[in-house]
């Protein structure tokens, strides 16, 4: 679904209503088996937060005015280590205060001037004001051999997106708590250690990238075509090469790209953006695509993705004790507008209509009547493996009757296709067929016609002249055109050469007579 920031905030709100009953049952319970609680006062920070800002505030605001990210925290760090020499010292000479103490107050020193920032003068660590997009660069079929794919820059956050178009063969299966089942989409999603300037193991998907992978899953499979009117595996991975800022919603914008790039009909394109928040109080400031250091430091990770026509998927992470529907309202309006801000900028990379990649295999898909479905198998599996063989593509049939024929090959398709076709579908009087002679005798030839069906075409039906014998004219193994004239009366098959002209195929002309 699509759903406009106005049925998203009641939903949400909602939400927040339903669920104080299940608050004040645990509540309940808590005063009936809880243990008693006991009192506790976070540690006072107050007397070594001033001494950190008397020595490097300066320095703090200094680096936290850099746009860079990599040289930003290369001052914030020469910062640390001049506070840290002064005041936690060395193991031969220590300081005043304990490392884990000086830990805790140096980044209340860094919340507070970045934050403080924000809230005094509506600016950011790199210059944006609060509801500025950074800068966007989308490109689309950035690999040449893939189905789809496309490149997403926001800032120094930076995704690589591939789509890949598949078969049924290809569905992911899931084991779950009720069963198995089968998922034609799949997003993969892998942040590997370069991708923040850090070196390190590179092994499964941890639960940070399948959560990620996931929220941008819920993104776009709103917007995807059922499977009946596209009826292919759609696997997307997201590569992040860079990320200072929300890397899930670049790759909710890449792969919404991706798969327009491989020709997948989506209703419409999707962007994803994060939002922040820094509050004090009553004071407040909702942030538009926060960066690292802006979800780290402030009170909320608003990350809302969606379409023109509203949002598909939403995720909230609040570090205070609640926010406000006022709050909550702004958050959204200021979402759509830079949702609407990165859409148009996506819309750049497509120039044109997207054509379906050759790579992808094409899938056609036929129905069969299903009392027909054991004759297209055959025994053990014998005709659907020599179809497959034979044409070069691949054939799946489920038990309702529905065939699909998928290869990147026109050719091999329709070959799959005529042999199914002549398996399950009858011939039909007055057509006209290409077939081969399999046996002769004195009387005719039999014709194998359609599929395995085989037929006699008599002696008199041959030529237009009285024959010896058969092989006067045929051989076996020859290819003729024959015409279906009908059936006899135990249901054989009457076929007859002399009526179609053996060098096209079309009905012979009748030689008009003499007058």
């Amino acid at each position: 679904y699509e759903l406009s920031e106005e049925v998203m905030r009641g939903a949400v709100m909602a939400g927040h209503e339903s669920i104080q009953p299940v608050i004040d049952a645990i509540i309940d319970l808590a005063e009936q088996a809880a243990k008693e609680p006991f009192d506790f006062e976070a540690e006072d920070h107050s007397a070594e937060l001033e001494k950190i800002q008397k020595l490097v505030v300066a320095d703090l605001s200094a680096a936290y005015s850099m746009t860079e990210k990599l040289e930003r925290q290369a001052a914030v760090g020469e910062a640390r280590e001049k506070a840290k020499a002064a005041l936690v010292g060395t193991e031969e000479e220590p300081g005043e205060m304990s490392g884990e103490t000086f830990k805790s107050a140096f980044k209340e020193a860094e919340a507070s001037v970045v934050r403080g920032d924000i809230l005094k003068t509506g600016k950011r660590i790199d210059g944006r004001s609060l509801d500025q997009v950074r800068p966007i660069e989308a490109i689309a079929s950035f690999l040449p051999r893939t189905h789809g794919s496309s490149l997403f820059t926001r800032g120094e956050t930076q995704a690589i997106c591939v789509a890949t178009l598949g078969t049924s063969d290809d569905e992911q299966f899931i084991d779950g708590l009720d069963g198995t089942s089968k998922s034609k989409f799949m997003l993969h999603y892998n942040f590997p250690p370069y991708s923040v300037g850090e070196t390190g193991r590179m092994g499964g998907t941890n639960r940070r990238e399948t959560g990620h992978g996931k929220l941008a899953w819920r993104a776009l499979q709103a917007v995807l075509p059922k499977h009946e009117e596209f009826p292919y595996t759609i696997r997307l991975v997201s590569e992040i090469t860079e990320s200072n800022g929300s890397s899930s919603m670049a790759s909710v914008c890449g792969s919404s790209l991706a798969l327009m790039d491989a020709g997948v009909p989506i209703k419409a394109p999707v962007a994803g953006i994060a939002m922040g928040l820094v509050k004090e109080g009553d004071k407040f400031a909702v942030l538009t695509d926060i960066l690292g250091d802006e979800d780290h430091l402030g009170d909320m990770d608003f990350k809302v993705a969606g379409s023109e026509s509203g949002i598909t998927s939403l995720q909230m992470d609040i570090k205070v004790a609640g926010i406000t529907p006022e709050i909550m309202e702004k958050a959204l309006a200021q979402a759509k507008d830079g949702r609407m801000h990165i859409l148009g900028e996506m819309n750049k990379a497509l120039t044109g209509a997207a054509e379906f990649s050759i790579h992808a295999p094409r899938i056609e898909t036929m129905q069969i009547p299903t009392d027909k479905i054991r004759e297209v198998i055959g025994s053990g599996g014998k005709v659907i493996r020599e179809i497959v063989e034979q044409s070069g593509a691949k054939v799946d049939i489920n038990d309702d009757g529905i065939i699909k024929i998928a290869s990147p090959d026109g050719e091999a398709i329709q070959k799959a296709y005529d042999m199914i076709h002549s398996i399950v579908a009858e011939p039909e009087e007055g057509k006209i067929y290409k077939g081969k002679v399999v046996k002769i005798v004195d009387f005719g030839a039999f014709v194998n016609f359609f599929g395995k069906r085989d037929g006699l075409v008599h002696v008199s039906q041959i030529e237009n002249r009285r024959l010896n014998h058969p092989s006067d004219v045929l051989k076996e193994g020859q290819e003729v055109w024959v015409k279906l004239l009908g059936f006899d009366d135990r249901g054989k098959v009457r076929l007859s050469m002399k009526v179609v002209d053996q060098e096209t195929g079309e009905e012979a002309k009748k030689e008009e007579s003499a007058e």
